[in-house]
């Protein structure tokens, strides 16, 4: 049986392995927000695609540079905590 100190623990390092592994994707969102939406004050362009576009793109290299980085935390966290948990080592 899980103990609720426990349970309360996992939900824990869960949260923090997302918020790891989802810092580098919207750190690199917020930058070209902001780069963009600065040139487009600064140019009066104001088209909707502009922002959409450059974002997208950043994103899909950022996230696959970092897939590898991803993965791998994603998987030491299962092997380490959740699988002996579901076959009953702890």
């Amino acid at each position: 049986m899980l103990s609720e100190g426990l349970f309360y623990d996992i939900v824990r390092q869960a949260l923090w392995i997302a918020v790891i592994t989802s810092v580098p994707i919207l750190t690199v969102a917020l930058v070209t927000g902001l780069a963009v939406g600065l040139f487009q004050a600064l140019t009066s362009i104001q088209e909707m695609t502009l922002t959409f576009v450059p974002k997208l793109v950043a994103i899909v290299i950022v996230f696959w540079i970092s897939m590898g980085f991803m993965t791998q935390t994603l998987v030491t966290f299962f092997t380490s905590t959740l699988v002996p948990l579901i076959a009953g080592g702890r």
